[in-house]
């Protein structure tokens, strides 16, 4: 296979990929009774929790209303508590609650399992190119993402 057509299968693939994480999010979401928004926020809170509601807000690209939208969702199905901040009391901080990690366990670890499993395939160094691979994917999606919305 020539480098032109392999960069085109990894193109594909990649596609392929990103749909597949969709569909999983897709089913995530409609197995816990929330919408694709709601798990996201969920996601964030649970892998970098507590944070401020305005904090969720900038990561979600949400406004601050539509924001409070899903923080009142997720907290009316147990899923994240909100508490004053100790530091600033105006700031109310947003963390996941035992429910939240029980789900995590349920529905997100068996996945990294999987992947870790599928993984070990492959040695160190085999490891550490795909993780550059992986960085510079993410790199250059974020600055494509960053020039589209320039765009608006």
């Amino acid at each position: 296979m020539s480098k032109d057509e392999s960069i085109g299968q990894i193109g594909l693939h990649l596609r392929l990929l990103q749909q597949s994480f969709d569909t999983f999010d897709e089913v995530a979401a409609a197995h816990l009774g929330l919408n694709r928004t709601d798990l996201r926020c969920l996601d964030v809170v649970s892998g970098r929790g507590p944070l401020a509601a305005g904090e969720l807000s900038t990561e979600l690209k949400l406004s601050p209303a539509a924001t409070t939208t899903v923080i009142d969702r997720l907290e009316r199905a147990g899923l994240v508590t909100r508490a004053p901040d100790p530091a600033n009391r105006r700031r109310v901080l947003v963390a996941p609650t035992d429910a939240a990690r029980e789900v995590a366990g349920d529905i997100f670890e068996p996945v990294g399992r999987a992947g870790a499993q599928a993984l070990s395939r492959y040695d160190s160094g085999q490891l550490a190119l795909i993780l550059d691979f992986l960085r510079t994917a993410l790199q250059v999606h974020r600055a494509q993402t960053d020039q589209l919305a320039a765009r608006r």
